[in-house]
């Protein structure tokens, strides 16, 4: 039997039975848009929740600290180092001071955080309003919401204004004396800051400043670094040179992976109960299969009769079925997309109304999509086993008495 007479044949119940089938292939598009719909919000979360905390640069990054004992420091001389290494391309500094910050009206106690103007990229971090400094030159600074609660700041109303910043540094009376007492000293910077970004924590004051624009302060103690590997394969023969010299050292894309794993569980818990509203699509298309069957147990004697064989008969019962899983898998993914949009369409207003963000919480990447057709195509094909070997052994005879 040709392809052309097979394809006629087993398109015959769309045209005969319109109505059984449009019902059947919309129950499988509901089954398969339920596992793309599910899947997709898994997929949606992740893709969200990870663009929020990372960029590409913060996962070519590692985080370099001092050891607990205190033995190694991060000072010039060992950043000097370290910047040798092969496959480094950039270290980013940061200092941390306690002190004070000040406006007109008010002061406030606050830590200061003194940074590269990179460490931002290379950390990952986001503003909730504003921007980064524009150079390590410029005197502007990042404070955090708690300090323009302190100030009395509502909104953005923060960004603009200038404050003041003092820095209480500590050093050793007598450096060459191991007993000697540290002495304090408040280093009141000369020039006053512009406030240009504003970072979302409710619970710490603290303000970020460029470090070359910390005036009167000789830095060459560092709380932290930001070492940017030249690619991925690089950070695995940084790490242990670092660790070799006394650093404490941790990386983002270690909790990128762990959180990869947690969603990639959370998926196959979300395809599962996908699966299940999949699976009673697929009876229902069984038991088309099987009435249409014995609808055309006449029709099955005739083609026998005049020569067809068990094979061409099968073949036909498979194609139908096929296609009915090939229309239910596209129907599929349409009702899942549209669903998921109108989902996130509403959740998106509730977030406005709320002075929340609007967000994406769907996502499903192409590859997935063409693997869900597919596999509505073989469900299709499974279901269609059984009626069409059953067709296939019809007695000609019997087939032809069959009422």
């Amino acid at each position: 039997m040709k392809v052309r007479d097979t394809l006629s044949l087993s398109t015959r119940m769309f045209r005969n039975r319109p109505m059984r089938t449009f019902l059947t292939v919309l129950g499988v598009s509901v089954g398969i848009g339920m596992v793309l719909f599910l899947v997709s919000f898994g997929y949606g979360l992740q893709k969200t929740i990870l663009n929020r905390i990372t960029t590409a640069d913060a996962l070519l990054s590692l985080d370099v600290n001092p050891s607990p004992s205190n033995l190694v420091d991060l000072n010039n001389n060992s950043i000097a180092d370290i910047v040798k290494i092969p496959g480094v391309t950039e270290v980013s500094r940061l200092a941390e001071f306690p002190g004070q910050i000040s406006n007109a009206s008010s002061t406030a106690d606050a830590t200061i955080y003194g940074m590269d103007n990179s460490y931002f990229r290379l950390n990952g971090s986001k503003v909730a309003s504003g921007n980064y400094p524009s150079s390590d030159s410029a005197y502007e600074i990042i404070i955090s919401s708690a300090v323009s609660r302190l100030f009395n700041f509502t909104g953005d109303e923060a960004l603009g204004q200038e404050i003041e910043l003092t820095l209480y540094i500590s050093e050793s009376a007598d450096p060459n004396s191991a007993n000697s007492v540290e002495e304090t000293q408040l280093i009141k910077q000369n020039n006053r800051y512009k406030i240009v970004g504003i970072m979302e924590d409710d619970n710490s004051s603290f303000v970020y400043a460029p470090l070359k624009t910390l005036d009167n302060v000789t830095i060459d103690k560092y709380s932290a670094l930001k070492i940017k590997a030249i690619d991925s394969k690089s950070l695995d023969t940084i790490r242990p040179q670092l660790v070799e010299r006394g650093f404490l050292v941790s990386s983002l894309s270690d909790t990128i992976a762990q959180a990869n794993k947690i969603f990639g569980i959370i998926q196959i818990f979300l395809f599962f109960f996908g699966f299940v509203a999949l699976i009673v699509s697929a009876i229902g298309m069984f038991n088309t299969m099987t009435i249409t069957l014995l609808e055309r147990t006449n029709e099955i004697g005739i083609m026998r009769s005049i020569g067809i064989s068990g094979k061409d008969i099968r073949r036909i019962f498979l194609v139908e079925s096929g296609l009915m899983g090939l229309f239910g898998g596209i129907g599929g993914v349409v009702v899942g997309y549209v669903a998921g949009q109108l989902v996130n369409f509403f959740i998106n207003i509730l977030a406005r109304n709320f002075g929340g963000v609007s967000i994406n919480l769907f996502y499903s990447p192409w590859q997935f999509t063409l693997i869900v057709v597919g596999f509505s195509v073989v469900v299709g094909f499974l279901t269609g086993i059984y009626p069409s070997v059953r067709a296939s052994r019809l007695n000609p005879l019997d087939a032809l008495r069959y009422k």
